[in-house]
């Protein structure tokens, strides 16, 4: 029974950590309307992000000041921001669906994820306190619930914008401005 909690406490974490708006999904939602492939490449690069990060966190967990980093962390995280809200803008029709293509949306998704600052402070605190309490099978269920998102929020999306090409040129505008505002006030937080 303490297995199963452990599972369904993680799956909820792991919905905590994914299902909230922030720059991640709008990268992942600006990919979705150019191909569904490509928002879920864009999901499965951020997925690995969370993983390097909960490895990096658990690994670190006595060693890092934390108080420090941060400042760092929103600095980075917001001129990140505002470099992919640009690409967002700039970026033609749907990726090509060859290798290089992919690995570009791929990189793309773990480089929005890993300089997220929600995103790695959410790591650094709810992360890493839960860390503690469930173990392995916590972190089997996080990340099984950061799976079912990034297959089904683009799934969801591709199925809501198709055949709609209005919704479809206003999600990457959307998707930059939300982009720009968290850039905004992570300088914000900065300072």
């Amino acid at each position: 029974m303490e297995l199963a909690f452990s599972f369904v406490f993680g799956l909820a974490l792991g919905f905590s950590l994914t299902v909230p708006p922030g720059p991640m999904n709008m990268l992942i939602a600006s990919q979705t309307v150019r191909s569904l492939r490509a928002g879920v490449i864009t999901g499965l690069g951020a997925m690995s992000a969370d993983l390097v990060l909960g490895v990096l966190v658990y690994a670190l967990r006595s060693s890092v000041d934390i108080g420090s980093v941060v400042r760092w962390v929103y600095l980075l995280g917001a001129g990140v921001m505002v470099f992919f809200a640009i690409r967002v803008l700039r970026a033609p029709g749907a990726p090509a669906p060859d290798l290089a293509g992919s690995l570009r949306t791929y990189s793309q998704g773990v480089a929005v994820g890993l300089t997220n600052p929600f995103q790695v402070l959410w790591w650094i605190t709810a992360g890493l306190a839960f860390a503690y309490l469930g173990g392995v099978v916590l972190f089997v269920g996080l990340f099984a619930a950061v799976l079912v998102w990034v297959l089904v929020f683009p799934y969801a999306l591709h199925l809501g914008t198709r055949g709609r090409p209005r919704l479809e040129r206003v999600v990457p505008y959307v998707s930059a401005a939300i982009m720009c505002a968290f850039a905004v006030y992570f300088a914000v937080l900065a300072a």
